[in-house]
């Protein structure tokens, strides 16, 4: 083997999942399961490399595996060897790339706030109940088409464009929505472009003739639920205090089970339901379990992220708990596959060969320059959780340039793993992509500080995603 410089914990990540050993190279994305001996061995080489420092390969042999018979020593090297040789494990570095943008940004998502009210007060909303901290307000139709030009006049090349329809609640201006996905599909056409539209609701308006519209003009639909009847209600009220579950889970179940074949990758004509886990309900498994056993199989339960001193903020000691959910789901997601009954946990899903090119792993989801949010009033931000932050404002669609402020522009696109130290040397690097931008700011005020617990949990989600990915091929294995 030849390890020049090569530090081994940041680039091969082992661990125990469940019942096996995984080794995951990070720049060659190849998975391996491990016997215990063979794991026990990378990791004295990674606690060596900790303790001494970077070192040649022939510098650390002689102080690991001094428990193992020599035959037994030189026949694991030699498999890792051949294994380098490869490219599977130990793989080369990849060196850091600078990400090369055209001056004038190209946007491809657009985040359309068409409503600044809400017929929920959920007690963790970032968007403070609808208004964002502004006016409850619903977008008008001139600006909508304002947006939707904008969208097209800056997509360069791309022939497609993505706009979701956002709040708030979106069906609470539901005309306008309609009128805007008719006029998008014609514009789009006149340039020669397709617009493929997504509504994110909280499913209380949603009734009959609502989701024959959608299902007619193949909408794509985020669904908004929290899981258990006293878990979304707890934190989901009406503005009279009222729980929303027995009105909301009805209706979600009705749009379900139209789209049984949706993407679990969330792309095409889809629908997922999603919800947010907080302090008071760390065991979240058993409400991704009692949405998949009412019949909902495509899930993104996800974590709150709030101020230390709100009721429902993580604690610390919550981790523990939180990952044992995680486990609980992994294991859950193989016995329920094994009984004919598949769901999707949407944190689950790992790209690894089929996964985006290394700059969008780099740069994450383009916020601030390839995605923007519109507010009612027509201005523009990086993204809808940084809508009504006015040192965030890129700029309005009134203005006569017409266009995004280029401090913004740059210090977003800045906001990569490379100028991320704590990302640097993590081996989630190129699957966590630095983490949520917004989710970084609500912490740190940077850009480019991460949320530690996001990190954490992100990690975790990946470990038993890279597990989930052996056991799948394993069964494929089994039945061919």
């Amino acid at each position: 083997m030849e390890l020049i410089n090569y530090c081994i914990e940041k680039n091969v990540h082992v661990y125990r999942q469940g019942d096996i050993n995984v080794a995951y190279d990070v720049n060659s994305g190849s998975l391996h399961v491990l016997d215990d001996v063979t794991q026990g061995l990378i990791l004295e080489m990674v606690a060596w490399q900790r303790k001494n420092g970077l070192k040649e390969f022939a510098q650390i042999v002689p102080n690991i595996g001094l428990n193992l018979i020599a035959e037994e020593k030189h026949e694991i090297l030699t498999e890792l060897s051949a294994l380098q040789k490869q490219g599977l494990l130990f793989s080369p570095e990849a060196e850091e790339t600078v990400l090369l943008y055209p001056d004038e940004p190209i946007i491809k998502a657009m985040c359309l706030h068409v409503a600044h009210d809400c017929n929920l007060r959920c007690g963790y909303c970032f968007a403070g109940t609808g208004p964002f901290g502004g006016s409850r307000q619903l977008m008008s139709l001139e600006t909508g088409k304002k947006a939707l030009n904008f969208l097209l006049d800056h997509s360069g090349e791309r022939q497609q464009c993505e706009v979701d329809f956002f709040g708030g609640e979106p069906l609470m201006n539901f005309p306008v929505v309609k009128e805007l996905i008719a006029y998008g599909k014609e514009i789009a056409a006149q340039a020669g472009k397709k617009m493929k539209f997504t509504l994110t609701t909280n499913a209380v308006l949603l009734d009959q003739p609502t989701a024959d519209f959608l299902e007619k003009e193949e909408i794509s639909v985020v669904l908004s639920i929290d899981g258990r009847k006293d878990v979304n209600d707890r934190m989901r009220p009406f503005l009279n205090g009222a729980g929303s579950y027995d009105r909301i889970m009805p209706q979600i179940l009705s749009f379900a089970r139209r789209r049984p074949n949706s993407s679990p990758y969330a792309t095409g004509n889809y629908y997922y339901v999603r919800g947010t886990y907080t302090h008071f309900n760390t065991d979240f498994y058993k409400d991704v379990l009692h949405l998949a056993d009412s019949g909902i199989n495509r899930i993104s339960v996800e974590p709150v992220v709030a101020s230390p001193q709100e009721e429902y903020a993580f604690r610390d000691e919550d981790l523990t708990e939180i990952k044992r959910s995680y486990d609980i789901l992994g294991e859950k997601v193989l016995e329920y596959r094994r009984d004919g009954k598949e769901f999707v946990f949407f944190h689950f899903n790992a790209g690894l060969d089929e996964g985006p090119c290394l700059v969008k792993r780099l740069s994450g989801c383009g916020a601030g320059h390839e995605y923007v949010a519109i507010s009612p009033e027509g201005d523009i931000y990086p993204c809808h959780q940084f809508v009504g932050q006015e040192q965030y404002k890129l700029g309005s669609l009134d203005d006569s340039e017409g266009f995004l402020d280029p401090k913004i522009v740059q210090a977003f696109r800045r906001a990569q793993v490379y100028s991320k130290e704590e990302c640097r040397s993590c081996w989630a690097r190129f699957s966590c992509s630095g983490g949520c931008h917004a989710a970084n700011t609500a912490f740190s005020g940077e850009l480019t500080k991460v949320y530690p617990l996001g990190c954490e949990l992100q990690k975790k989600r990946l470990e038993i995603a890279y597990y989930l990915k052996i056991k799948e091929a394993s069964q494929r294995n089994l039945l061919s």
